[in-house]
């Protein structure tokens, strides 16, 4: 898949880029810039069968209700259903409420925990069947 962010704190991809959500490590992570709402498109490059989502946050920089949309063109995204992270830094499992069939995944945080916006994703995996 391909992924894309809505930002990058100090526009520094080398220390807080979007790979950093998918590597595994523990030590790094991404960190979004200030601002509302920020999001993540992960493109796939065939149809998947998303059935939950996991997301491990740095608490205080949490994304507060998150808009879940997917389809198979960035420009008709439809919405599909709405989340609440908590502000932790566990690994917070989301399971769908129905399959979701797409190629293309949004996630866009409405608000943070962050006074500023910004927020902190060290680990972010999309789980399909």
């Amino acid at each position: 898949y391909i992924s894309r962010v809505s930002s990058v704190l100090n526009k520094n991809g080398k220390i807080y880029g979007k790979q950093f959500m998918f590597d595994k490590n523990d030590e790094t992570c991404w960190n979004s810039d200030c601002g509302s709402p920020q999001w993540i498109v992960l493109n796939y490059y065939k149809e998947i069968n998303l059935t939950s989502l996991e997301i491990q946050f740095q608490g205080g920089f949490a994304g507060l209700k998150c808009q879940i949309q997917a389809g198979s063109n960035l420009k008709n995204l439809n919405y599909f259903q709405d989340i609440f992270p908590e502000n932790s830094n566990s690994i917070q499992l989301f399971k769908l409420i129905s399959v979701i069939k797409a190629k293309i995944f949004k996630l866009v945080f409405q608000n943070s925990t962050d006074f500023f916006g910004r927020i902190i994703i060290y680990k972010l995996l999309l789980n399909y069947s």
